[in-house]
């Protein structure tokens, strides 16, 4: 009831209590695994499911292929570097404080949030990581989606970000990792290509192993059909 008093008419502040009040009956053991999750771990796993596609794209076969896939997957993580500093002039504008500053009975779970809130940074990364990924594996991009949203939730969990902060970095995560995609690719692919062709680093972008199995069927398949033509019949064509 407290809450609802609280937030009034604002359903972005009544969502943030609904959350956020969750932490009330759940174990102190669980809102310190949450704060971990939301704090570091959600990232570090989009962190690793990027180096996991990015090591199944590298055995895509032909260079070409190869190539293109592992510049799509090097994007996600580009792209949410670059999301990040596009958010910096953002939260300097709008200044919003935490949700913990303007209203009373918010459970932090986590210390040391003295900058403002919108857009959350965190939101941000894991959105536009998951939407890179999506760009670049639909399996992987699902994956990564599903956890952006579990740290978006986390965020209003532990009581640092309103709903909207959270909405609001899904967006703009979305927006730099979609709308930047194309140029990415332009730019990132051949260099993907360099590398590969690279003696030392082209274990980055290509396996050689995988790769040349690919290229090999048209060479094969030409063989054969000379060596199994009769001997006669290749001198009466000549």
């Amino acid at each position: 009831m407290a809450g609802l008093e609280e937030s009034g008419s604002n359903p972005d502040v009544g969502l943030l209590y609904d959350i956020n009040g969750l932490t009330r009956e759940t174990p102190h053991w669980l809102d310190r695994a949450m704060a971990f999750v939301g704090e570091y771990g959600l990232l570090l796993a989009l962190v690793l499911l990027v180096v996991w596609c990015w090591w199944g794209q590298r055995k895509r076969g032909a260079l070409d292929d190869a190539a293109s896939s592992v510049a799509a997957v090097v994007w996600a993580p580009l792209a949410a570097a670059i999301a990040v500093l596009v958010n910096v002039p953002i939260r300097g504008f709008v200044e919003r404080p935490r949700p913990f500053r303007d209203h009373s009975g918010i459970h932090v779970l986590v210390d040391g949030k003295d900058d403002f809130s919108f857009v959350s940074d965190h939101a941000t990364l894991a959105m536009a990581i998951g939407a890179g990924l999506f760009v670049a594996h639909r399996k992987f991009g699902f994956a990564g989606l599903a956890l952006a949203a579990l740290e978006g939730f986390c965020r209003v969990f532990m009581g640092v970000h309103y709903p909207t902060d959270v909405i609001g970095g899904f967006a703009l995560g979305t927006a730099v990792a979609l709308l930047l995609s194309p140029l990415a690719m332009a730019l990132l692919t051949p260099l993907a290509k360099a590398i590969g062709r690279s003696r030392y680093g082209g274990w980055l972008v290509w396996d050689r192993e995988v790769g040349p199995v690919s290229a090999t069927p048209l060479s094969e398949t030409a063989a054969p059909s000379e060596a199994a033509q009769d001997p006669d019949e290749r001198d009466l064509a000549a």
